[in-house]
């Protein structure tokens, strides 16, 4: 089994080599995107291994089929960049679902509480010997209000954390889970009530833009947002107006909406040209980092293993537990309700 990963960073090689070994697949690494210009480079494998940023259209679909690529395995749970209807009949898709929804909701509540105390501009003045405490008054999070749009397996760890700060749970979903344990209400509500709002849901047709112009005059004044989600489920644009017409009064990103040339790049030695994210970068109540919510060691080894296993089910058995379906809509004969794959 050889599989081509694109897209490989340092922090990637270790986790994928190991689980490799262990499961008897043999992982190639290129540093180059899988896009319409790279595809070649999967010639002569069984399978192709992405991420985030790799683009998965049509076209490249197409040309893995044409050259007997077999699988397209996502190191990664959302998978918005690939065209899932498109590789009906040709490659099969599978992802990682969950690896480790701690890591990403600890990572969401780090940068909560890093921008309402200040803590990255008391770093940053105490290593100039200022010890000052001029403007690094916050607010404590105990009895506001969090709002958490998703509750899958992150969505529900960060509400864990969030009850140990003693703060009023609402949520939304589209599919609510049963017995819970915190309230569901609809989405106006989460919008006008919550003073943090969390998004922790996939990237649809449906949740594109779902923080946009539209939903500025519904937030609460001065709520803070927290994305660690997918970049376009935050308007960019709206979000820099929300900010600097007050209503939001601060934001935390780990993805963003035009992200997939910039982050995970050394862009520091070139002008910025995307003018909404360096006016974003630019405001002192917007924190970004650049996609790491899920950068532990515990998450990496997890991804790692579990993309390992879906290329030996795949390949051993013909189906693995994690593919994913392009949701045909026939109920009663949907081949991946039946055999547990799409086609």
């Amino acid at each position: 089994m050889r599989i081509a990963v694109f897209d490989t960073k340092n922090y990637d090689i270790p986790a994928l080599e190991r689980a490799g070994k262990e499961k008897g697949v043999e992982f190639r690494f290129f540093e180059a995107k899988l896009g319409e210009d790279t595809a070649e480079l999967a010639r002569g494998y069984d399978g192709v291994c992405v991420f985030v940023n790799d683009d998965v259209n049509e076209k490249v679909l197409d040309k893995l089929h044409e050259m007997g690529v077999k699988l397209v395995a996502l190191r990664c749970a959302g998978y918005n960049n690939v065209d899932v209807r498109a590789a009906y009949g040709k490659v099969h898709v599978v992802h990682v679902p969950a690896y480790s929804p701690h890591a990403v909701a600890e990572h969401a509540f780090a940068l909560l509480l890093t921008s309402i105390r200040r803590i990255h501009k008391a770093y940053n003045r105490t290593r100039d010997f200022n010890f000052s405490l001029a403007g690094l008054t916050g607010f404590e999070l105990h009895g506001k209000t969090v709002g958490v749009i998703g509750t899958g397996r992150i969505g529900r760890a960060f509400i864990d954390i969030a009850k140990g700060f003693g703060m009023k749970i609402l949520a939304y979903d589209k599919f609510p889970a049963k017995d819970a344990g915190f309230p569901y209400v609809d989405l106006e509500t989460i919008l006008r009530e919550s003073d943090v709002i969390s998004l922790h849901c996939p990237l649809t047709e449906e949740t594109r833009h779902l923080i946009g112009k539209d939903s500025l005059p519904l937030l609460k004044k001065g709520v803070v947002l927290i994305n660690t989600s997918r970049g376009a489920l935050v308007d960019a644009e709206a979000l820099l107006e929300g900010i600097k017409s007050r209503v939001i009064g601060a934001a935390c990103l780990d993805v963003y909406e035009e992200e997939s040339d910039i982050f995970f790049e050394d862009v520091s030695g070139h002008i910025m040209e995307d003018d909404v994210l360096a006016r974003l970068l630019s405001m002192p109540n917007v924190i970004v980092t650049s996609h790491q919510a899920f950068l532990t060691e515990e998450a990496l080894s997890a991804i790692a293993e579990t993309t390992a296993e879906n290329v030996v089910e795949f390949f051993r058995d013909g189906v693995s537990k994690n593919e994913l379906c392009y949701h045909c809509g026939k109920i009663d004969s949907c081949r991946s309700a039946r055999l547990g794959k799409c086609f």
